[in-house]
C-alpha cells in the first residue's frame, strides 16, 4: 500500500477526535440526542480548522445505524461506505470547479430523489463563496425548504463574500483557530502512534509553524520526519527544513541595528541567505520576535504568555533595557511595510538591505518616531561623553578655550599676491565659516592695495538700516579661516557701505572690471561712503 500523509491518516472520524472546536462538537452532539437537526449548515473559518471532517462525521452521524452518544460507531456498512468515499447518500461537491447555474441545477433536480440507504442525503459543497451570483441564487429556494431526507452543509474559508440571503437560511458555526498547546499535543500523540521520537521543543516550533491549523502543521511535521527519516526529530532539524531563524539569531541582529552597525547587520543577513533562509520568512518571524520583546516592554506581566524557551526569555528581558517601546514600534513599521512590498517583488534581498538600513540610520527618515530614534541616540551619547560638533564649532571652540602656545613662531606675513589669492577664493572661504559669520559674509566683498606691502584685507560689508557689521571674535574667526587656507596671517579691517552707497551687486560688477581691466585698485580710489 502507498503511503498515506499524516494528516489524511489521522483524520478525526468521530467528534470526540476533533480537536480545538468543543464549541462546535458539544452542540452538534446534543442535536444528534435530541435528533434536533438542521437542514443547513454554515461552517466557516481558516484554513486547516477541521471544517470538512466535521462535515463528514456530521454525515456518518446522522446515517449511522447505530450511534454512539451522538458520534457514529464507523462499524456498521453506512459509515464504511461514507468514510470509504462509496456511499450514494453523500455527495460532496466542489464549489470551486462547479460554480456555475447548471450545476446548482443539477443538485436541485436530484434531492427530489430520496436516499437508497440511510436516513438522509447530505451535500457538502466546500468553498461555497466560489459560487457565482446566479448559482446562489438558484441555491436559495432549495436551501430554505429542502425535503425533509436532505442536509445541506456548506463550508467556506471566507464569511464575508456569502451572501446574506445564504447566511440567514443556515446554522452557523465559526471554527476557530486551534490553539498552539493543543497542535503540539495532538503530535505528540501521532508521534508516539507512529513509534517516532521527537522532542518537544521541536514539536512546539512546528506546531507554531502551523499558525492555528492542525493540517498545515501535520503536513510541516510529515516533511520534517521524511527530511531526518529514522532520525529522532530535534529542534535543529526542524529549524533546518523549515528554513526559519533561531532567536538567538534574532537577538545578534537586534544588537547590532540598535549599535547602529550597518555593516554587521548585513553581514548577517548574507550568511543567512547564504543558509537558503526565506527572506519572506525572514522579515514574518523578526517582525513576530519584535512582536514579543515589545509585549514584555510594555507588559512585564506577558512574559508568561509569550512561547518562547526560559534561555530565549532571559534574552528578551535582557533586550528590554537596551531598547525603548517607541523604538521598536518603529522597527514594527518599517518591517510591516516590507512584508507587503516583499511579496511580489523580483529584488527581495535589496528590499532586505534597505530596510535593515532604515533601522540603523532613523535620520534617513524624517518621520515623527524616526526623529524620537534620532533624540534617543543623541541623548545615548551624551549620557556616554560622547559629543559631537560641526566643523565651525570645533574651531570656534578652539579659538576661545585654546590660546595659542607662548612658543609658537609667529606666522608669515601674507603678500599682496596672497590677497589675491583670498579674493578669487572668497566663496570657499565664506562656506567654511560659520552660521552667524556666513550670514554675514554673503554680502560682502574683499578688496586689497596691491600697491602696498601690507597684509591688510578690506572687507567691504553691506549692512542696510545702519546695523552691526563683524565683532571682534568674528574677525578672529575669519583670519584663522584664512590662515588656515594660504597659511599666512592676514590683517582685516572692515568698511562698512551706507544705505544711500553703492549696492553689492554694483561693487560685484566693479570688482570684476577690476580684474579685467585695471585691478586692483589702490586704497586711495576707494568710494568716500565706505
Amino acid at each position: 500500500m502507498s503511503y498515506v500523509a499524516l494528516y489524511r491518516k489521522f483524520r478525526p472520524s468521530t467528534f470526540d477526535e476533533v480537536k480545538g472546536q468543543d464549541h462546535i462538537v458539544k452542540t452538534l452532539k446534543n442535536q444528534m440526542r435530541t435528533d434536533r437537526l438542521g437542514h443547513a449548515y454554515l461552517f466557516c473559518g481558516t484554513r486547516g480548522t477541521g471544517k470538512t471532517s466535521v462535515a463528514k462525521i456530521l454525515a456518518k452521524a446522522v446515517n449511522c445505524k447505530h450511534p454512539v452518544d451522538g458520534s457514529p460507531c464507523n462499524e456498521c456498512p453506512t459509515c464504511r461506505a461514507i468514510q470509504a468515499g462509496t456511499s450514494m447518500n453523500v455527495i460532496e461537491i466542489d464549489a470551486a470547479s462547479n460554480n456555475g447555474v447548471d450545476n446548482i441545477r443539477e443538485i436541485r433536480e436530484e434531492v427530489a430523489y430520496r436516499p437508497t440507504e440511510g436516513r438522509f442525503k447530505v451535500y457538502i459543497i466546500d468553498e461555497v463563496h466560489m459560487l457565482s451570483t446566479g448559482a446562489f441564487n438558484a441555491l436559495l429556494k432549495t436551501l430554505e425548504e429542502p425535503p425533509s431526507y436532505v442536509i445541506f452543509i456548506l463550508a467556506t474559508t471566507e464569511v464575508n463574500k456569502i451572501p446574506i440571503t445564504i447566511l440567514s437560511r443556515c446554522q452557523r458555526y465559526d471554527f476557530h483557530r486551534i490553539s498552539l498547546e493543543t497542535i503540539a499535543a495532538r503530535l505528540q500523540e501521532l508521534m508516539d502512534a507512529e513509534g517516532i521520537r521527537a522532542e518537544e521543543k521541536a514539536l512546539r516550533y512546528v506546531a507554531k509553524a502551523g499558525d492555528g491549523s492542525m493540517r498545515d502543521a501535520l503536513s510541516l511535521l510529515d516533511q520534517c520526519i521524511a527530511f531526518h527519516y529514522g532520525e529522532e526529530l530535534t529542534y535543529e532539524n526542524v529549524l533546518e527544513v523549515l528554513g526559519t531563524t533561531d532567536y538567538e539569531v534574532f537577538s545578534r541582529l537586534l544588537r547590532d541595528i540598535l549599535n547602529q552597525r550597518v555593516s554587521a547587520c548585513i553581514a548577517t543577513l548574507e550568511e543567512l541567505i547564504y543558509k537558503g533562509k526565506e527572506l519572506t520568512q525572514f522579515t514574518g518571524d523578526f517582525t513576530w520576535y519584535l512582536r514579543n520583546l515589545l509585549l514584555l516592554k510594555t507588559e512585564g506581566e506577558s512574559a508568561q504568555a509569550l512561547d518562547v524557551s526560559a534561555e530565549n526569555l532571559r534574552l528578551l528581558q535582557e533586550e528590554c533595557e537596551m531598547v525603548d517601546a517607541s523604538t521598536l514600534m518603529r522597527f514594527i513599521r518599517v518591517l510591516s511595510e516590507l512584508s507587503g512590498q516583499i511579496r511580489y517583488s523580483t529584488q527581495k534581498r535589496v528590499l532586505v538591505e534597505v530596510a535593515l538600513i532604515k533601522l540603523c540610520r532613523p535620520q534617513m527618515e524624517t518621520d515623527t518616531a524616526s526623529l524620537l530614534e534620532r533624540i534617543r541616540t543623541l541623548e545615548q551619547k551624551i549620557e556616554k561623553g560622547v559629543v559631537v560638533q560641526t566643523p565651525a564649532a570645533v574651531r570656534e571652540t578652539k579659538s576661545v578655550s585654546q590660546p595659542e602656545p607662548e612658543n609658537s613662531p609667529e606666522p608669515v606675513r601674507a603678500t599682496p599676491e596672497d590677497l589675491r589669492q583670498v579674493a578669487q577664493h572668497w566663496s570657499d572661504i565664506v562656506r567654511s565659516s560659520g552660521k552667524l559669520l556666513r550670514a554675514v559674509l554673503d554680502n560682502s566683498v574683499p578688496k586689497y592695495n596691491a600697491q602696498a606691502d601690507d597684509n591688510i584685507l578690506y572687507l567691504a560689508v553691506n549692512t542696510p538700516n545702519n546695523g552691526f557689521g563683524l565683532s571682534e571674535r568674528q574677525i578672529r574667526e575669519l583670519q584663522d579661516i584664512i590662515q588656515e587656507t594660504i597659511h599666512k596671517s592676514v590683517e582685516i579691517q572692515e568698511v562698512t557701505m551706507k544705505n544711500d552707497g553703492p549696492s553689492l551687486r554694483d561693487l560685484e560688477i566693479k570688482e570684476t572690471l577690476s580684474r579685467e581691466i585695471a585691478f586692483p585698485v589702490s586704497e586711495e580710489e576707494f568710494p568716500d561712503e565706505w
